[in-house]
């Protein structure tokens, strides 16, 4: 019988700032390889709140964003999963919510949130640039963050 699990695959970001688009980047190229009556495929660069209603209703969530790190190497993937984000509840944007808050918020007024999260992270270098190609560095990483989002939802490769 067939797994029933209903599944969210979200690309983050913005598709015209260089490495912060790699997020985007990576779901498209999964829009090819998976089944879309089984999962659901987004693109989006909303966060907080808005985040949380686009999840809302779902099992599962997949998340694919930038990152950047103190000392990160550009292109490392990093799989992260709901309780890393639960670390910290500052918020960037003082109009809005960080990941955690905005999960949390969604499970406190009673909303259908996932219960599994995946969240890869690609560690980028430049987010500021207005281009609509990533790095080299992030580049090379689009391919196996596919491949590891596919081993994540157990679809061979």
């Amino acid at each position: 019988m067939a797994d029933k699990t209903k599944t969210i695959v979200l690309g983050m970001g913005n598709p015209i700032l260089s490495d912060d688009s790699v997020g985007i980047r990576v779901v498209r190229e999964l829009r090819d390889k998976l089944d879309s009556a089984e999962y659901t495929i987004i693109e989006s660069s909303l966060g907080g709140l808005r985040l949380m209603e686009t999840i809302t209703g779902y099992d599962r969530a997949i998340i694919v964003d930038a990152i950047q790190t103190k000392d990160g190497k550009p292109g490392t993937i990093y799989k992260l999963t709901e309780a890393d984000f639960n670390r910290t509840r500052y918020a960037t944007n003082p109009h809005d919510v960080n990941f955690a808050t905005a999960i949390e918020f969604g499970n406190k007024v009673g909303l259908k949130m996932p219960d599994d999260y995946a969240i890869f992270a690609i560690e980028v270098e430049e987010i500021l640039t207005f281009c609509e190609e990533c790095t080299p560095a992030v580049e090379a990483a689009i391919p196996v963050a596919v491949d590891m989002v596919l081993k994540e939802l157990k679809i061979k490769t």
